[in-house]
């Protein structure tokens, strides 16, 4: 009963965010903003803490701490960074997969080559979704889309 329930709410929110695509996205973006923003914050702590034993690692924390802030607010304020930062990420993953099938086939690795085929299949999905995603619109209507699909999965699955 409770898969149920749960599997409804799954569909409606996946309804909901596929009418209205940032919907899906803002929450997601000010999530990991935070979530950002918190981590620059104990970064920034560290690294203070840090200089008076490592002038070198305390200075990179500090570092890596403003560039968290940044990013933290940037995702919060702007979930079109969150997006095209999202996208970029799928691309680099894509051309990973790609660069590794084109290994696999050249050294048939497990005395098959469709290994690297696939993987070159897979990368370039990859690449191509990631180049989509960059948009925040496709982004949030693929969030509304997973919401919509776990639902009906959920919903179909037996007990």
């Amino acid at each position: 009963m409770q898969r149920t329930g749960t599997a409804l709410v799954l569909i409606i929110l996946g309804i909901l965010v596929l009418a209205f695509p940032l919907l899906g996205l803002i929450p997601l973006s000010l999530l990991t903003g935070f979530f950002v923003l918190i981590l620059g914050i104990g970064l920034l702590i560290g690294g203070i803490g840090q200089i008076g034993e490592s002038v070198g690692l305390g200075i990179l924390e500090i570092i890596l701490g403003i560039l968290a802030l940044i990013m933290g607010f940037g995702f919060i304020f702007n979930p079109g960074l969150f997006s095209w930062l999202i996208g970029l990420i799928v691309w680099i993953v894509g051309l990973f997969l790609v660069i590794a099938g084109v290994i696999g086939i050249l050294s048939k690795v497990g005395g098959s080559r469709w290994n690297g085929i696939v993987a070159i299949i897979i990368g370039i999905l990859y690449i191509i979704v990631g180049t989509w995603i960059k948009d925040p619109i496709i982004l949030g209507a693929l969030i509304g889309l997973w919401l919509l699909l776990t639902g009906v999965v959920m919903l179909l699955m037996k007990e």
